[in-house]
């Protein structure tokens, strides 16, 4: 147990007990005891009045000297480079730049994109340029980056929290024995500590919680796809480009055909310019047809908050925020969505947001550029009618 509790030190007062969320302390001949219930989140810690409890975790010295550098992992598909790559090079630059460090993409698989990899903002490129890497392998990838890792001890590595990244990158930190925050909104440096802040929904999204990994290198976390902007693009700026030896294949699994699904639904969220949104507001899944004729005319898609798709009101693969897609388009516009956290994780990196609700109150306004308050029912018409009228005229 990396937490303990000093026995003499114990009053029984009962204060951890209550501190604990996980219900793992429990008074036992008036003494503290941790279950194996305990998920070391330290709350019972600073609540402890007699300093009784112990957090071994900050025994464990970390020579931060050894570890220096952001690493991002570039997911790549036949050879192109995932645009969550770009994200993850714009958010790494800005700590690398506050860290006075290098940044650094590992590459697997051949690719004839590893060039904008520095463009986007790399100094340096790990690239293993083998057949063998072209398609995720769990074990394979795992094991390459361990021990590019091992050998070159970077302080911070970002992957994308994409199929791929939520594969492999676990299987990465439990071989290191270090941490992992997954899906993170939002990336900082501490400037006291120099530590990584790791920002990301939690408890289903209702609050927004800081993750700090002190006792451990490399600090690792995966990042939702648009929810970082891409850096600055320089064309004539220099790197280096290391090739890596590949590793032999000898995973336990043994992928013998793959076979592509042309079957999913061709809505591409992700990628759209411009996006307008429904919720509950808009009364019945009627209302989606004025949503469509708005995105068409603006030639954008239509997004939806949970509310929308738990009603039956339009299909999933819609669906904008925590349990649906993260998107960045260039303009988004909410109608008759109130504004939950869930749905405002999903949109507000957003460059331009306007909301359009009969609540003043309405927590979406709180995160748009431009608010209207009124019905949408009347708005959105007279928005189509003011569109129609400059495209015939």
């Amino acid at each position: 147990m990396l937490i303990r509790i000093d026995i003499e030190k114990c009053t029984g007062c009962g204060t951890c007990v209550n501190a604990c969320p996980f219900e793992a302390i429990i008074l036992k001949e008036d003494k503290a005891f941790i279950t194996e219930s305990c998920t070391l989140c330290g709350a019972c810690i600073e609540s402890c009045p007699e300093n009784a409890i112990i957090d071994e975790r900050t025994k464990e010295e970390i020579k931060e000297s050894e570890y220096t550098g952001v690493w991002i992992f570039a997911e790549q598909s036949k050879g192109k480079i995932a645009s969550v790559a770009y994200e993850l090079l714009g958010i790494g630059r800005k700590l690398a730049n506050e860290l006075g460090c290098e940044l650094s993409a590992i590459l697997f698989g051949p690719s004839t994109e590893t060039e904008e990899l520095i463009k986007w903002g790399a100094d340096k490129v790990y690239h293993v340029n083998s057949e063998d890497y072209t398609h995720l392998d769990d074990e394979l990838y795992s094991k390459t980056l361990v021990s590019l890792i091992q050998q070159h001890k970077p302080e911070i590595l970002l992957a994308g929290a994409t199929a791929v990244g939520r594969s492999f990158i676990p299987r990465v930190a439990a071989r290191l024995k270090v941490g992992l925050t997954a899906d993170c909104t939002g990336l900082e440096i501490d400037k006291e500590t120099g530590n990584l802040l790791q920002i990301r929904p939690a408890f289903g999204g209702n609050i927004m919680a800081t993750i700090v990994s002190p006792t451990s290198r490399p600090q690792i976390a995966t990042v939702r796809p648009r929810v970082m902007k891409r850096g600055q693009y320089i064309p004539d700026k220099t790197g280096q480009i290391i090739i890596v030896p590949p590793l032999k294949p000898n995973g336990r699994v043994k992928i013998l055909e793959r076979i592509e699904d042309t079957s999913f639904c061709k809505v591409n969220l992700q990628d759209a310019k411009v996006i307008v949104s429904g919720g509950r507001g808009l009364g019945s899944p009627e209302g989606f047809n004025m949503l469509w004729e708005l995105a068409n005319l603006l030639g954008g898609t239509v997004g939806a908050s949970r509310a929308a798709v738990d009603e039956g009101w339009i299909p999933y693969a819609h669906q904008v925020g925590q349990t649906g897609k993260t998107v960045c388009p260039k303009l988004y516009i909410a109608c008759g969505i109130s504004g939950a956290v869930q749905h405002l994780v999903g949109m507000q990196s957003s460059d331009i947001i306007v909301a359009i609700n009969k609540d003043p109150n309405a927590p979406i306004f709180n995160v748009a550029t431009y608010g209207i308050v009124g019905d949408i029912k009347v708005i959105v018409p007279l928005l189509i009618k003011k569109l129609q009228e400059g495209v015939s005229s």
